[in-house]
């Protein structure tokens, strides 16, 4: 009896110390090779599904109750609707050519879709299923964020090296950002009062001011056991608290964990290779990476700073989002 008192004290103990997420949800993510979306279950994480999408699938967003995904599938120029549910691929979408990223309007049934290959952006009626218009930016547009409110819109244009702002009432650019090469990623602050804008080539991040349309400051990286031409940033994710900041830095394998106040690099975090995108649990505990080269997904606890697990998913992951389990 006393054994088994110890037996059950320790496991107890064990079990008190592991990182378990506060509560289960689920991780989608998007492999841009093998043509698939895979599940991640947050508990045991390990793939418990994988559905087939069309080619390509990159950019990946949810419907407003979590209901439907939305996936860009770039070679087959449409956007793929997958039921969360029963995970299987109900629909399609229009999407322009070429697909890359989208945003959801917060308040409206509208998503604005990069298209890579003609230098437009797509807005898509999701209830419709028709597109409502064309906006012409510039040359090879790919990020796309939206304010909380959803007034504004900013596309990020690769080759132009711009962040457009575009009022989404008009669908007209109000103004056009210049910021360093191949810019990526564009995310609002919770607060939107600042736009995060990541440059690839460039190897910087851009803090945009929301009301002045400025660049108000420019964070740099420095890893020096890296090459410079390695430290690529793209994915960006910002908790909601206005604290923490994390850019995934490409083929440098690294994540940096940047303080949102005052734009310090608090840390690097080692994941897999060439990290693209990243996502936060609902309850910002714990950070999801996708590496493209290594074909993994990094779980990176966020308090201690150390990743804990890193898992296969397919061949070339992209995209990630989580959602909280119904």
């Amino acid at each position: 009896m006393l054994q088994k008192s110890l037996l059950a004290a320790t496991a107890l103990a064990v079990c008190m110390t592991l990182p378990w997420p506060a509560a289960a949800y689920q991780i989608f993510i998007s492999n841009e090779k093998s043509n698939d979306v895979v599940i991640v279950d947050s508990e045991s994480l390990e793939v418990v599904n994988r559905i087939e999408v069309g080619r390509r699938p990159r950019g990946i967003t949810f419907n407003h109750d979590g209901s439907l995904l939305y996936v860009c599938v770039g070679d087959d120029n449409r956007i793929d609707v997958i039921d969360t549910s029963s995970a299987k691929v109900v629909g399609s979408l229009p999407s322009g050519p070429d697909p890359e990223l989208f945003v959801l309007h917060p308040n409206k049934p509208i998503l604005y879709v990069a298209n890579e290959d003609d230098n437009m952006v797509t807005v898509v009626d999701i209830e419709r299923g028709v597109t409502m218009g064309e906006i012409l930016v510039g040359v090879e547009p790919e990020g796309m964020g939206i304010s909380p409110d959803g007034k504004t819109l900013v596309n990020t244009s690769e080759t132009t090296n711009m962040a457009h702002f575009i009022d989404t009432d008009t669908l007209e650019i109000t103004d056009n950002v210049l910021v360093d090469s191949r810019p990526r990623v564009a995310q609002f602050t919770n607060d939107g009062r600042f736009v995060w804008v990541s440059s690839e080539i460039g190897g910087t991040v851009s803090i945009i001011d929301t009301s002045t349309r400025q660049v108000v400051h420019k964070i740099e990286f420095s890893l020096p056991s890296i090459p410079k031409e390695a430290v690529q940033p793209v994915g960006i994710q910002l908790t909601s608290d206005g604290k923490r900041a994390f850019v995934a830095l490409g083929p440098s394998n690294r994540v940096a964990e940047i303080d949102q106040q005052t734009y310090e690099v608090k840390r690097y975090h080692l994941v897999g290779q060439r990290v693209w995108n990243l996502a936060l649990s609902p309850d910002e505990s714990r950070l999801y990476t996708t590496n493209g080269v290594s074909n993994d997904v990094t779980v990176i606890d966020v308090e201690a700073g150390k990743p804990i697990k890193s898992l296969p998913v397919g061949d070339a992951p992209w995209g990630v989002i989580v959602k909280p389990k119904s």
